[in-house]
């Protein structure tokens, strides 16, 4: 029972569902589409014709604006920033009825700012809180659940979302599609974009019970998460919590309340520049690219546009399969380190593969269609490898590795750096894609070699420690 609740518990945390009515509520309000924490519902919408008619036809740079807007100008950053701020579903609310009723760009803008920084709330908060509640033995398993949510996602995102009417695979028929592609008219890019507003809320948990002096509550959250049908597991939650218990009231006497103490000595500077990295390097793997234009990359692969977003599709559920058996069976077992430096190594070669192939065989030029298959596989296996390795160990990483006195502010800090460098390259890729082409992709080969570099070198490994 008690395995059960942890994985219940950490599940819907992801998503925002309630867990159990019979503890008390947070304050904060989560989104039920948290899942979609990293934008997917818009790499459909923005390939629509009606969307970009009624926009009149954006400019590149303006699309990566629609997105990056998001992530960086009081969006996701500034919400991982200010996470201490509970009421994000407020901020959720505001900004994805503004993007579903925007008449005009500028109001899609502000709406993506709104919502940006509900979801940069989300994005460290729910990581921290999988941490808090786990036991070290799974604790990789219970925070890769929050990779989990985000690969299911963007499967939603893509099939709620449109393919257009007129499709390469049907010859006998003008109407087809998937999701809103059987409306007509801007209900088909307004409808998905407005389903993001529900919102649920989560449980307080244990830690945060015991340094706000309620201790007989904290207890018993630590029962229900350990099970206690047994005298064994009574015996072993106890012991648990007298741990926990003895630690926190002892890091309440010299907890942080400054960004400064996480440079203040050389260990908490390393666990510092160990979480920065990570999400940093998540980011340098090029995966949200795909996420984000992987539509418009298909097409300079010379697919239609039909084919790129159901290609699209496709490939959005085959990470989260890979996620799952992942997090259960390996995750847990190998560790941290080896899985990132398995990933960053794929991607140099996936990355290398891929630009070969589009720089021998540019689409429009030939007509090569083996090659055109091997650049898709290698996008697909790119997907693949972030679920065994960024995905979903970044999250678990980035929030293990501080102790408990500075893990607020420092996966606060890890999370910035994440939606950081995630809106420097929303903004610059849809430019560099159009500008230089098959090279663009040479970026992420010199990115992932410098990772793997420094992660073989400097990442320690925290599987299983008690921190």
């Amino acid at each position: 029972m008690g395995l059960f609740y942890n994985i219940f518990v950490a599940l819907f945390s992801a998503i925002g569902m309630p867990t159990s009515s019979s503890l008390p509520m947070l304050a904060q309000l989560q989104l039920l589409e948290g899942a979609f924490l990293f934008g997917g519902i818009i790499s459909s919408v923005k390939t629509l014709d009606q969307f970009m008619t009624f926009f009149h036809n954006p400019s590149n740079a303006m699309i990566g604006a629609v997105v990056s807007t998001f992530m960086l100008s009081g969006g996701c950053f500034f919400g991982a920033m200010g996470a201490a701020w509970y009421f994000g579903a407020v901020w959720a609310v505001c900004g994805c009825a503004m993007q579903s009723g925007a008449p005009n760009m500028a109001c899609m803008l502000v709406g993506r700012i709104f919502a940006g920084f509900a979801i940069g709330i989300l994005s460290m908060t729910v990581p921290l809180y999988n941490t808090e509640i786990a036991p070290p033995k799974i604790r990789g398993f219970m925070v890769g659940l929050n990779q989990q949510m985000i690969g299911i996602g963007f499967i939603v995102a893509n099939w709620v979302s449109c393919i257009p009417r007129r499709s390469a695979y049907m010859i006998n028929s003008d109407q087809v599609g998937y999701g809103c592609s059987f409306l007509n008219g801007n209900v088909s890019w307004r409808l998905p974009l407005g389903l993001q507003l529900q919102a649920r809320a989560l449980t307080r948990h244990q830690r945060w019970l015991l340094e706000m002096n309620r201790d007989d509550e904290a207890r018993d959250v630590v029962y229900k998460l350990h099970g206690v049908d047994t005298p064994e597991a009574r015996s072993a939650a106890d012991l648990e919590f007298a741990q926990m218990h003895d630690q926190i009231k002892a890091d309440a006497l010299v907890r942080s309340q400054s960004v400064g103490d996480l440079w203040a000595t050389p260990a908490m500077r390393r666990r510092t520049l160990v979480a920065v990295g990570v999400q940093a390097f998540t980011q340098f793997t090029g995966i949200n690219i795909i996420n984000y234009y992987g539509p418009q990359m298909y097409e300079s692969l010379g697919l239609t546009l039909g084919q790129s977003l159901l290609v699209q599709g496709i490939y959005g559920a085959i990470g989260p399969i890979a996620n799952l058996f992942f997090i259960i069976f390996i995750l847990d077992w190998i560790g941290r380190k080896k899985p990132l430096m398995f990933g960053a190594a794929s991607f140099v070669a996936l990355f290398s593969i891929l630009s070969a192939l589009v720089a021998t065989f540019p689409p429009g030029e030939t007509q090569n269609l083996a090659a055109q298959k091997a650049a898709i596989g290698m996008i697909f296996l790119m997907s693949v490898t972030f679920s065994l390795s960024f995905g979903p160990v970044s999250w678990v990483l980035a929030s293990e590795v501080f102790p408990t006195r500075m893990r607020s502010i420092g996966t606060g800090v890890a999370t910035c750096t994440n939606w950081l460098f995630n809106v420097v390259l929303a903004e610059t890729s849809p430019i560099g894609m159009a500008d230089v082409g098959w090279k663009f992709y040479l970026l992420f080969v010199c990115l992932n070699a410098m990772d793997f570099i420094i992660i073989a070198a400097f990442f320690p490994e925290t599987k299983g420690k008690f921190f």
